[in-house]
C-alpha cells in the first residue's frame, strides 16, 4: 500500500500517524494492498477554495475526499477478482479548521486528524452520511476502526498520541464536533 503525504499547510503534523491509521483502515476494509492514496494537508484558504469549487459550499471545512478508481471494501479479499494496482484517491485535511473542532470536543488535534483521515478513507470507499441511516453506519464504522487502531498501536508499542476518553472523541453524528 502506497500512501504519500504532502504537507502544504505550514503546520507541523504527525504524518506517520496519518499514514498508519489510513493503512490500518484500508487493510481492515480489505482494500487491495497495491492501492495508492495521497493525503494533502492544506491551509484554510486552500480548503475553502476546494470546498466552493467542488461542492459549491461556502467556507472552509475539515476534510474532503476525491476518489479516483472504483475500489470498494472487500476488493482485497482472496476470492475477489484481482483489480491490480489502483489509485484510491486523495484526502485533503485542514489542521487549522480541525483544531477548532478538536478544542470544542476536548481532545487533541492529533486525534482529530486521525479521525478525519479515517473519515476520508471511508468516503473514498463510497460511504456517505447524507441520510440518518448512512450516517449511523459510517460513523459506527469510523469509530470502530479508530478505536481498534488505537488498540493496535498499543499492541505494537507504537507511540502516537494516547486514545482520548472525552465523550466527543468518537462522534456518532457529523454535527457533534
Amino acid at each position: 500500500m502506497s500512501i504519500e503525504v504532502f504537507n502544504e499547510s505550514g503546520q507541523g503534523v504527525n504524518e506517520e500517524s496519518l499514514i498508519d491509521v489510513a493503512r490500518y483502515a484500508l487493510g481492515r476494509m480489505d482494500v487491495h494492498p497495491a492501492a495508492e492514496l495521497s493525503i494533502h494537508i492544506v491551509d484554510l484558504k486552500t480548503i475553502e477554495d476546494l470546498h466552493v469549487r467542488w461542492l459549491d459550499l461556502p467556507g472552509p471545512t475539515d476534510v474532503m475526499s476525491f476518489p479516483m478508481d472504483e475500489l470498494t471494501p472487500g476488493s482485497g479479499r482472496p476470492d475477489a477478482a484481482d483489480p491490480g494496482p489502483s489509485m484510491l484517491g486523495d484526502i485533503v485535511l485542514c489542521p487549522e479548521f480541525a483544531a477548532g473542532q478538536a478544542e470544542r470536543s476536548g481532545h487533541p488535534l492529533s486525534h482529530e486528524l486521525v479521525l478525519l483521515t479515517v473519515h476520508g478513507v471511508l468516503h473514498l470507499l463510497g460511504y456517505d452520511h447524507v441520510t440518518a441511516e448512512e450516517e449511523r453506519q459510517m460513523f459506527s464504522l469510523q469509530n470502530g476502526l479508530l478505536a481498534d487502531w488505537y488498540d493496535d498501536i498499543d499492541r505494537r508499542g507504537v507511540s502516537f498520541s494516547a486514545k482520548p476518553i472525552t465523550p466527543n472523541a468518537f462522534p456518532e453524528r457529523s454535527n457533534e464536533r
